[in-house]
């Protein structure tokens, strides 16, 4: 069991994650984010997402309550006995995606992505683009509304939307999926080791303009887009051991 002498507490805009806060913080003190030993996010999902980006640097595990409307992430909500459930809560580590996306005018943006990276297409047309893995191409040319690529955490999200597959942590694999492809007709997607190097390259640009995003970083009129996944950084999340990710995920393949 592991001790949390100071915890910080942020919370989402939301009246609820406010309210938490309010009454969190007069039980346990306001501690800084930048000094506590661990960080609890009140809100949903994508607050969530927004606090892991927000305070990658500080190497500190991170542990969410439900005070929004996605809740995969989180915890349940219940102010008493919080330093009783830190101390026997579960890490899950997690490693993001690196996104080096190019524009039309050559510029080049890097992003972290904690669930995927996306590129999808900005106008009436739908997006061609070429794919490429480890550096050999394997889809000449994808005809769809895009495509992404997902980690296990992310693979619920919108992947699962994109009927993409559900990937337990412990597979090492990431998810590469199209969204609404038209052709090639019956291709589903792919199952990649975690070690892949993945290149996406957007075709007929001046007609198919394509965006890509990384959670919520998003660069427009790509023109490529280079992603590994980013072993060196690794993110830290804290669950109720009868409430794990790992149960979470197991689950959610069983439901209809």
């Amino acid at each position: 069991m592991t001790e949390f002498r100071s915890i910080a507490f942020v919370a989402s805009e939301a009246p609820q994650a406010q309210a938490a806060l309010s009454e969190l913080q007069a039980l346990y003190g306001k501690a800084a984010p930048d000094q506590a030993d661990i960080i609890v996010a009140l809100g949903g999902d994508g607050f969530m997402l927004e606090t892991l980006h927000r305070y990658l640097e500080r190497k500190v595990p991170f542990y969410g309550m439900h005070r929004g409307s996605v809740g995969f992430l989180m915890n349940g909500y219940r102010a008493e006995g919080l330093k009783e459930r830190l101390a026997r809560a579960e890490a899950v580590v997690i490693h993001p995606l690196e996104m080096t996306a190019r524009d039309v005018t050559g510029k080049a943006l890097k992003a972290l992505a904690i669930n995927e990276v996306s590129l999808t297409r900005q106008g009436r047309q739908a997006a061609k683009i070429r794919i490429s893995v480890d550096g050999v191409v394997r889809l000449e040319e994808l005809m769809a509304d895009g495509v992404l690529l997902a980690t296990p955490v992310g693979s619920t999200a919108y992947n699962l939307s994109a009927h993409g597959p559900i990937i337990p942590l412990q597979s090492d694999l990431l998810a590469l999926t199209p969204i609404s492809g038209f052709r090639p007709r019956h291709w589903r997607g792919a199952l990649l080791p975690q070690s892949a190097r993945v290149k996406f390259e957007t075709l007929e640009i001046d007609r198919r303009p394509v965006s890509a995003a990384a959670d919520y970083t998003e660069l427009r009129d790509v023109t490529s887009v280079e992603l590994r996944q980013a072993r060196e950084i690794a993110l830290t999340l804290m669950f109720d051991p009868e409430h794990t990710l790992n149960e979470r995920v197991l689950k959610e393949q069983f439901t209809s």
